[in-house]
């Protein structure tokens, strides 16, 4: 397994461990909520990391960047989940869990595909630039979903929420949550 797939299991295992709490602590109440939603949801952890950037890393809010990422990471998950299986009720946690590992392991899947072909650039990449990035990839789903998902050669928003999932990822191997396996 190369470095960057042991370092995005890693990651992977410290989101899907506080996932898989809050889902014991508040249920799949997710479930209820719609893609777009989900989008306002992963904007303000967005802007909140840029907002902490911009300020040196210190908030008044004692919840640092890698939280944020995180969350990104999660409901990116929980986006690609309802845009498969729609809203809807509770959900079974066996079956969460098993949706949570297809749709992180087919943004990573797809991570694999375009780090072989840009050859590990994200490395050379600050932090800054991921968030900026996701930000980015917000506004672009934004864009197509207040065009009832239709493009005319655009990806559709799952590619943007697996791109994001991506950035975020990166970002936080690059904070070092990999090597400790914590936040």
């Amino acid at each position: 397994m190369s470095k960057t797939a042991e370092e995005f299991a890693a990651v992977k295992e410290v989101c899907r461990d506080l996932f898989y709490k809050k889902m014991c602590d508040y249920g799949t109440s997710w479930r209820v909520m719609r893609p777009s939603s989900i989008t306002d949801q992963i904007m303000i952890k967005a802007r909140r990391i840029r907002s902490l950037e911009e300020m040196g890393g210190h908030g008044r809010v004692d919840e640092g960047i890698e939280p944020e990422y995180i969350g990104i990471i999660n409901y990116c998950v929980i986006a690609m989940i309802q845009l498969a299986e729609g809203t809807g009720d509770e959900m079974a946690t066996e079956r969460v869990m098993q949706l949570y590992d297809k749709w992180f392991d087919a943004s990573a899947s797809l991570m694999t595909d375009k780090n072989h072909d840009y050859g590990e650039a994200w490395r050379d990449m600050l932090v800054t630039s991921f968030t900026d990035i996701i930000l980015q990839k917000l506004m672009r789903t934004r864009r197509i979903e207040l065009h009832d998902g239709k493009t005319l050669v655009s990806e559709g928003v799952r590619a943007n929420y697996m791109d994001m999932l991506n950035y975020a990822v990166f970002a936080l191997i690059k904070l070092g949550v990999a090597e400790r396996k914590t936040i």
